[in-house]
């Protein structure tokens, strides 16, 4: 049986519940990692920071990729059984993901509630619901959102602009 923890001295830890200890201390973060996500289908997990967001491989934590572009303090992360990820912020924005190929999909700032400061905007938690078909959000103005799926969308109304980067690698 295992478990996983995330902490504010930036590291990741996979432990050992039977043996009472840690299997594995992933150091990869620059800051404090304040969300984690384990893939409901699959044996990996995300890891949220302010620096971007990480996916792993169980048991033991080997590093799959990172998905960069949230630009924000990650507080909170959920994934279904689709491949959707979604990371939430402490400005408020919600960004979406594909889980295996890290494209970052649809980005979201959600509303404050009438009366509250924009600094009222921030995601303290978030998670699908039984369907996995909708979001349910914590915000920091006291409000809890639920979002749903787009019925009426299409790839002509929505397309996909994803450009996969390829790095060159410089020979010397």
């Amino acid at each position: 049986m295992e478990a996983v923890s995330g902490s504010h001295d930036s590291t990741i830890r996979l432990w050992d519940l039977i043996a009472g200890k840690t299997r594995a201390t992933l150091t990869n973060h620059k800051k404090s990692v304040r969300a984690l996500a384990l893939h409901p289908r699959q044996y990996t997990l995300a890891s949220g920071s302010a620096d971007n967001i990480k996916q792993w491989t169980f048991p033991d934590g080997n590093f799959i990729q990172n998905l960069s572009g949230h630009n924000a303090i990650i507080n909170a992360m959920a994934v279904n059984s689709d491949g959707v990820l979604v990371s939430g912020a402490d400005n408020g924005t919600i960004h979406l993901w594909d889980w295996r190929t890290g494209y970052n999909f649809q980005r979201i700032h959600a509303a404050v509630q009438p009366g509250s400061l924009d600094s009222e905007s921030g995601i303290f938690a978030c998670m699908f619901d039984h369907s996995e078909s909708r979001l349910i959000t914590a915000e920091a103005d006291k409000t809890i959102k639920v979002y749903k799926e787009n019925d009426t969308a299409t790839e002509e109304s929505h397309p996909i602009n994803w450009k996969p980067e390829i790095l060159k690698r410089k020979r010397f």
